[in-house]
């Protein structure tokens, strides 16, 4: 009978493997180096630090996880040579290995390495670079918005005690529709005195808003993703911007039920 040659097994992989517990101040380290030796130090959440002790170090495979800081943390690894994978914290297979009589931080840390020698974890979607920072505008936006829409309520809370009522019309009017208000006579001393203040930051609020819609606008002029979904009627550049920004790489879901898992629609 033919004989078939065997497979070729697949080539150990003699890498280190390192687990990151990362918090804003201090991160915990874990090294499970090829030969079993087991290291572990706590660091500053600098780049220095980082440097400083895994810089000199040979191409390893990094795990941690998805946080606030962890982007900039896995681009500044990836610089120094090693490969770092940003995982899913909800996967919980990831901390089958975690054991309960190590400290927190340390034991953590461990449970990472140990995930990322088995395998054991699920990667996170890695923002792009312009998406992240459309997130950034968009969230920046978000925040200004907000903040003027709880001065416009007081100021119309304010002007409903006096038994006043400002006519209906967009929040960027909202000074004009109190001045409107305030020329019929009707506004006290003390009610104008009240507002003051709010009218005077709610003027260069509108104009820190009007600047963020520009800029969201010249960032995403190009992509044709946007401009089809602002063909939806009710969907303006600001929403199909923050739908684009949240999916990124829409390649990534299997289904549109899946998309709508991930919103939190279904």
């Amino acid at each position: 009978m033919p004989t078939h040659p065997a497979p070729a097994a697949a080539p150990l992989d003699l890498r280190d493997t390192i687990g990151l517990d990362l918090h804003k101040r201090e991160t915990q380290l874990c090294i499970l180096a090829a030969d079993g030796v087991v290291t572990e130090r706590r660091l500053a959440t600098t780049r220095p630090q980082f440097t400083a002790v895994l810089g000199s170090r040979p191409p390893a495979r990094i795990l941690l996880e998805a946080s606030t800081e962890s982007e900039w943390v896995a681009r500044h690894l990836e610089g120094l040579g090693h490969e770092v994978i940003v995982a899913d914290p909800n996967y919980a297979p990831m901390y089958a290995t975690r054991s309960r009589r190590v400290t927190t931080d340390k034991r953590d840390a461990r449970t990472l390495a140990e995930a990322c020698r088995l395998g054991a974890y699920r990667p996170a979607h890695r923002l792009s670079e312009s998406q992240r920072h459309v997130r950034a505008e968009l969230a920046v936006r978000d925040v200004m918005v907000r903040t003027r829409t709880r001065y416009v309520a007081l100021i119309k809370a304010l002007v409903r005690r006096d038994g006043l009522r400002l006519g209906a019309g967009s929040p960027e009017r909202t000074a004009a529709r109190l001045a409107l208000l305030d020329a019929t006579g009707v506004v006290s001393d003390a009610l104008r005195a009240e507002v003051a203040p709010l009218l005077r930051l709610l003027e260069p609020l509108n104009a820190e808003i009007a600047a963020a819609d520009r800029r969201l606008t010249a960032l995403t002029a190009s992509d044709p993703r946007v401009r089809r979904l602002t063909t939806a009627p009710g969907v303006g550049p600001v929403t199909a911007t923050a739908f684009v920004a949240t999916l990124d790489d829409v390649g990534r879901f299997r289904d549109a039920p899946q998309v709508m898992a991930y919103l939190g629609l279904a």
